[in-house]
């Protein structure tokens, strides 16, 4: 009898083991950040498949090593295929290691792991298995040598100020960065000696001018501010600053790594509070902050200090949130430029905020570094302050909630939700208006929430 084209594979591990390449047998299981920057570097320089050489015999030669999607680094990044070796299981689901304190076998052990020889952990301040897989997979969606997740987003902010800021220092930074953030460099920074300066974040000859007067230490800002949606030219700032010898820090929350990596744009750092997007289910705080090996070392010994440390349980939440980022966000940036083009032409409203327009003043600096524009649409309803709290409480779909980047759909009229009591004089420094909303679009089915807030309109 003939021999049988078909295989019989007895074991899950020979099913998986005939559905890759030859090659990829003897890889490495995890991909840690070195190897990703290799596919990358590959990647921009590969030709494409049409222009690949053929041998004599029309067999194509050995391909390139193709960059990994965000969609499969998201998934499997940081991870091993058949799932958590590295922590001493063959579950398919990172393991949440709870333990506080690691051992070792003998004193020869402990001194190559002081040594930097052996790769473990010691106390779980400084470090854990499970919050080892979660930076290893961000780096990867960042494009970055090393990333340092936190107990929450001011927590990375915190740690890379004071990091990255020398005593004497002096920080710019943007009159639209986070509330929290600019109270901090105002605040704090400045009873530390650290000089701070705010500009427009679209005002370039004032950078120019305070790069030229002083020594600058590091820029500060966030991409796309919140709740505005203004963005930053991250090439130009970044340019402009190391021309200088100052480090650039981008809050890329509302981007998400899927629709923005200010690493590849010239960008230091980049920081997230990774309780929005990348957890994505409004049940985790955590944060963290991405760059080259050597300014995330700087970071990591000012956290071990501040003691921010995230739990491997909320950790664990991050990993399986950020599994299903770019579905999310593929599903939050769609329905929001949808809904945005809508209510750009709807008479019962005033202006449209979303960088994916093209009428918003922003429109060209997004396109040229965002390949998505977030979930986030905010708009000024044609009403006064009451009126607009009558749109908003009509609203079925979205809960009245701050925070972001979930499942649901959130809404917040900023007057009521974060200034209510403070003078027009404030709101107005602020951008902030009495009919103005910020629309957080979650998951759900677009028809749904369009339908939910033409109702919510008629009622004023």
């Amino acid at each position: 009898m003939a021999p049988s084209t078909s295989l019989v594979l007895s074991s899950p591990r020979q099913q998986q083991c005939a559905l890759l390449p030859c090659h990829s047998l003897k890889r490495k299981a995890s991909l840690p950040a070195g190897l990703l920057q290799d596919f990358f570097v590959a990647a921009t320089s590969a030709p494409s498949p049409k222009h690949q050489k053929v041998v004599e015999n029309d067999s194509p030669t050995t391909p390139v090593p193709r960059r990994p999607s965000d969609e499969t680094l998201a998934v499997h990044a940081g991870e091993k295929p058949a799932g958590g070796m590295a922590a001493g299981t063959d579950s398919i689901a990172t393991p949440i290691v709870s333990g506080t304190t690691h051992w070792f076998s003998n004193s020869e052990d402990l001194v190559a792991f002081k040594e930097g020889r052996r790769q473990s952990f010691a106390y779980g301040r400084y470090g854990n298995p499970t919050v080892k897989v979660l930076e290893e997979k961000i780096s990867a969606l960042e494009r970055a040598e090393a990333t340092l997740v936190t107990s929450s987003g001011m927590n990375a902010i915190v740690a890379t100020l004071i990091a990255l800021v020398p005593p004497g220092g002096h920080v710019v930074t943007t009159t639209d960065c986070y509330g929290e953030a600019r109270a901090f460099i105002r605040d704090r920074l400045g009873k530390m000696g650290i000089k701070s300066t705010f500009i427009d974040l679209d005002d370039m000859e004032s950078l120019k001018a305070v790069l030229d007067q002083d020594d600058v230490s590091l820029f500060y800002a966030d991409s796309p501010t919140n709740p505005l949606l203004k963005c930053v030219d991250i090439r130009q700032v970044a340019e402009v600053c190391h021309r200088k010898g100052a480090l650039v820090c981008i809050d890329s929350t509302l981007a998400s790594p899927i629709n923005q990596k200010p690493l590849t744009l010239g960008a230091d750092v980049v920081l997230h509070s990774a309780t929005k997007y990348m957890a994505g289910h409004h049940d985790v705080i955590a944060g963290c902050v991405s760059g080259s090996e050597a300014l995330i070392s700087r970071v990591r010994a000012w956290h071990h200090d501040l003691g921010g440390a995230i739990s491997p349980n909320a950790a664990y939440m991050v990993i399986r949130g950020l599994k299903t980022l770019a579905l999310r966000v593929e599903a939050h940036n769609r329905t929001a430029l949808l809904m945005a083009r809508l209510l750009e032409h709807h008479p019962k409203i005033e202006r449209v905020h979303y960088p994916g327009l093209e009428s918003s003043p922003w429109h060209h600096i997004a396109r040229n570094q965002m390949t998505g524009y977030g979930g986030i649409v905010s708009f000024e309803v044609k009403s006064d302050l009451h009126g607009t709290m009558r749109f908003v409480d009509a609203l079925e779909i979205p809960f009245i909630a701050t925070s972001l980047g979930g499942c649901e759909s959130l809404v917040q009229q900023p007057a009521v939700m974060s200034f209510w009591g403070q003078s027009d004089e404030e709101k107005a420094k602020n951008g902030i208006k009495d009919n103005f909303v910020r629309f957080s679009f979650g998951i759900e089915k677009f028809e749904d929430l369009r339908d939910d807030i033409l109702q919510a309109l008629d009622k004023i």
